[in-house]
């Protein structure tokens, strides 16, 4: 039997709902707002304080990859009622295109913006 291939980019909302709800991880009564459908910000009460953390890729942006990661991230915080405090990326370069120059630029814009936010770049993967 041939298995159906799933659509490039975002996982369909049925699906990842199913995922989210089948694979939880250990529970944990300090995580206040989870993964859900919908929701791009965690909300982690560590203390008694609230953490609020969230990732989201930037796709479809050719130009300031850099500067629209950082305040698409800032932005979804801003939402929750947080400031932003601290970055880290996840970069996915294309196959066979990447230059030095364009590693550079990304890294530079995200430096940039997130200076401009009085944000740290904390670490990332690529």
């Amino acid at each position: 039997m041939k298995k159906k291939k799933l659509p490039t980019g975002k996982l369909p909302s049925d699906l990842l709902e199913r995922l989210l709800r089948e694979y939880p991880g250990a529970r944990d009564d300090r995580l206040i707002v989870g993964p859900k459908i919908g929701e791009d910000a965690a909300i982690i009460e560590p203390s008694d304080n609230y953490l609020v953390v969230k990732s989201d890729p930037v796709t479809f942006a050719t130009d300031e990859i850099g500067w629209y990661v950082v305040n698409v991230n800032a932005n979804d915080l801003a939402t929750r009622g947080a400031k932003p405090k601290w970055f880290q990326s996840t970069i996915l370069l294309p196959e066979r295109k990447t230059t030095k120059e364009m590693v550079e630029s990304i890294f530079s814009q995200i430096s940039d913006a997130c200076k401009k936010l009085d944000v740290a770049v904390v670490g990332g993967h690529t």
